[in-house]
């Protein structure tokens, strides 16, 4: 370390803090710190670059530098070693920059001079905002201790730049969260909504990045840790007895709060000048970084934990709870990291739409928000990061694209594809109460899936013959613990109350894969989606499907009763699922219980097995759904949740296409009603398509009856069967394009 060398942050922090008192513009504010921060470190140079877009460095400040550089020197992303310190959001500390790989030379700068470098991103929460630079004559590497207090300096220019204290002219200076953003994600539910952005955990504002009195900010600390360690401790005593993977999770959580490491480096911050709400973001914001090197899912996950355990800690600090005192907007968009079911049910139908940076298109979130009709758009890398309470936003989830404060013109034209729907919604008004009858006289009839009882109002509106799927899963998932027979049949008797004598199919309870329930042990399988789910746990369990199979025989109160049973891959586990309900028809009949008027049991062929079983299956089961869903992902052998492979096989190509005419040709011999389910009935090519192979019931969300309706009106459906069987002879893969080519015909 040189003689005279002043590494003591916290002067260096004080000094900050007193400048940034002073009454000054953005510009004075940020040429005064870096003259502070040459002088307290004794370097000949000091700069700050600053992004102006996502891809481009701007110098916005320096000392030692040429004056007439600031604003004028920008480099890309990745280019020279301040935009390779701005790309990888690691430090550069060098004796010769010169000789490191990727140097550039700016002549504009007059830095040729200057042999030592080092370079520290400026970053919150993981967020890249810039690079702070020292450089010297002397060729010398900066010491730990040096690069620490660079850190801690960079950490508290973070802080100023998200409260705005640089705002001044030019790109570079623009305050922090006015832009306008364009993100792309993925479809987790179709539509198109505009409003204004709600945080489900709205994010910290730290006014007091600069301590004033180290030993007060040590004991602040200290005692929200012993109170997040109390808070963790009660909750791992709660479930104690419950959810295991619930309790790993609070083990976890328990094991980082009493992390000695934890603590010691946010003391050390504090030590060195930052406040300790400060000290927590900057060790949240590491393991940030962290979270973006780490593909293991086992690492990454527990970063998330101690992720979220610095958030916990930050709000006890702050004092600012899930109640910030701001209130939800009149037009809610819901923007969130992740969200639960019962969480989303919380918020129901005052939510305009729903973004997310995780959640997949069959996590119980997405199911919830198409039963609830709310565009969702998942995987928005950095939204929570950006967006702010109040911001607004707009979310289409047709292309998977969220504007967040856009320009006008972009709000302008979204509005413009709102109203087209709306006028779209009039016109399937208009044909509601008619049938579904194609123009060469074939009827389909038009079913609608439920899960929740607030699905149940859409039914009489969006022109359903009935319910051809209601999912009684999801009431067991949104509970912490299981359901009691009684409430299961009131709910149950209410659906068909509500369904006014039009025909309600329940599936049995479909857990495993993806729909885990908290209070169930929950199984360790390598391959959930081919594992222990649906009705092989109902068979191994009987206990559960008896009490649902009872509860749905006294909600028929003598009214006929359609029951299906999920995931039927042999004949054999449809004789004993049969079986179930003959055991439960007798004994309730036994128990002078009123049973239902008639009872007719299907299957959700789901399996390609199921589609070979014996003719004696198909003779004897009274209905078959095809659950397109599992049946395309298991007969591309893609994963539906893997987005590399999910989109890579058409639902219209026709090998597929031929397998489904070969169920359609079996059901037809044996008379056995067979309808479809899944996302490709309620898209309307893939519906029409459906339909010409001789599928005439369709299920399908009710947003999706209306379009799927007017185009089957206005085709006839033996001249698209000619197209596809046209397409199938000259050996093309997908009949896509010839359907649109025979639909753009049509108009």
């Amino acid at each position: 370390m040189t003689n005279h060398f002043q590494t003591d942050s916290r002067k260096l922090l004080a000094r900050l803090r007193t400048a940034m008192a002073e009454d000054a513009a953005g510009q004075a504010r940020l040429d005064k710190i870096t003259h502070l921060i040459a002088d307290s470190m004794q370097t000949e140079v000091c700069s700050v670059y600053l992004f102006r877009d996502t891809d481009t460095l701007e110098l916005c400040a320096t000392e030692g530098l040429k004056a007439e550089a600031v604003h004028q020197t920008r480099m890309r992303l990745g280019e020279g070693l301040v935009g390779r310190v701005g790309r990888t959001g690691r430090v550069i500390n060098t004796p010769d920059a010169p000789s490191e790989p990727g140097f550039r030379y700016m002549p504009e700068t007059g830095e040729e001079i200057y042999s030592s470098f080092a370079g520290v991103p400026i970053r919150r929460l993981g967020e890249k905002l810039g690079v702070l630079v020292v450089q010297s004559r002397v060729a010398r590497r900066f010491s730990e201790d040096e690069i620490t207090a660079l850190e801690v300096v960079a950490m508290v220019l973070a802080e100023m730049t998200e409260l705005g204290i640089f705002v001044g002219d030019g790109a570079a200076l623009t305050a922090p969260h006015t832009q306008p953003r364009l993100f792309r994600g993925t479809t987790g539910q179709e539509g198109a909504a505009q409003g204004h952005v709600w945080l489900h955990e709205p994010r910290v504002v730290i006014t007091n990045p600069i301590a004033e009195d180290p030993h007060r900010e040590h004991e602040r600390l200290n005692t929200a840790v012993e109170e997040l360690r109390d808070a963790v401790d009660r909750l791992v005593l709660h479930v104690a007895d419950g959810d295991k993977e619930q309790l790993e999770v609070l083990e976890a959580y328990r094991m980082f709060a009493n992390s000695k490491g934890w603590l010691r480096r946010m003391e050390e911050d504090i030590a060195r000048g930052l406040s300790a709400e400060a000290a927590a973001e900057k060790e949240q914001s590491t393991a940030r970084v962290r979270m973006e090197s780490i593909t293991d899912p086992y690492l990454r996950g527990r970063l998330y934990d101690l992720d979220d355990l610095t958030n916990r800690l930050l709000r006890i600090l702050s004092g600012q709870g899930q109640e910030t005192g701001a209130d939800m907007p009149s037009d809610p968009i819901l923007v969130a990291r992740n969200i639960g079911p019962a969480e989303l049910l919380e918020y129901g139908r005052s939510l305009r739409g729903i973004v997310l940076e995780e959640g997949s298109v069959g996590s119980h979130a997405a199911i919830v928000a198409r039963a609830l009709a709310i565009p969702l758009v998942i995987h928005v890398n950095r939204i929570t990061t950006e967006a702010l309470n109040g911001d607004h936003i707009l979310v289409d989830g047709d292309h998977g694209i969220v504007h967040l404060r856009a320009e006008d013109t972009v709000v302008n034209a979204f509005g413009d594809k709102i109203a087209m729907q709306a006028k779209a919604q009039e016109r399937y008004a208009s044909i509601r109460d008619l049938d579904a009858v194609s123009m060469c006289g074939e009827r389909v009839h038009l079913m609608m899936n439920a899960g929740l009882m607030a699905d149940l109002p859409s039914l009489a509106g969006s022109g359903a013959e009935g319910v051809g799927l209601f999912r009684t899963e999801l009431q067991f998932l949104v509970r912490n613990q299981m359901p009691r027979r009684s409430e299961l049949s009131a709910l149950y008797a209410h659906v068909l109350d509500s369904a006014c004598g039009k025909k309600v199919v329940f599936r049995t309870l479909d857990i495993g894969s993806d729909k885990v329930l908290s209070y169930m042990k929950p199984n360790d399988e390598p391959n959930p989606a081919l594992g222990w789910r649906a009705i092989r746990v109902g068979l191994d369990k009987p206990g559960v499907m008896r009490m649902q199979l009872q509860a749905l025989i006294r909600a028929a109160n003598g009214r006929a009763l359609s029951v299906m049973f999920p995931f039927v891959a042999q004949y054999e586990e449809y004789r004993a699922a049969r079986a179930e309900m003959d055991k439960a028809m007798e004994r309730e009949r036994s128990l002078g219980h009123v049973l239902p008027e008639s009872v007719e049991l299907g299957a959700m062929l789901e399996t390609p097995s199921l589609a070979f079983a014996p003719r004696k299956f198909f003779e004897e089961v009274q209905f078959l759904s095809i659950g397109g869903n599992d049946l395309k992902q298991f007969f591309f052998a893609a994963d539906r949740e893997n987005e590399r492979v999910r989109r890579r096989y058409d639902t219209l190509n026709v090998s597929f296409l031929t397998f489904l005419q070969n169920i359609v040709d079996r059901c037809n011999d044996t008379a056995t009603p067979l309808s479809f389910c899944g996302e490709d009935a309620g898209r309307p090519v893939e519906a029409l398509c459906l339909a010409a192979m001789g599928l005439r019931t369709l299920s399908m969300r009710p947003a999706s009856i209306g379009p799927v309706k007017t185009l089957l009106m206005r085709t006839d459906l033996g001249a698209l069967r000619q197209v596809i069987e046209a397409a199938r002879e000259r050996g093309e893969q997908s009949v896509r394009a010839d359907v649109m080519e025979f639909l753009r015909g049509q108009d």
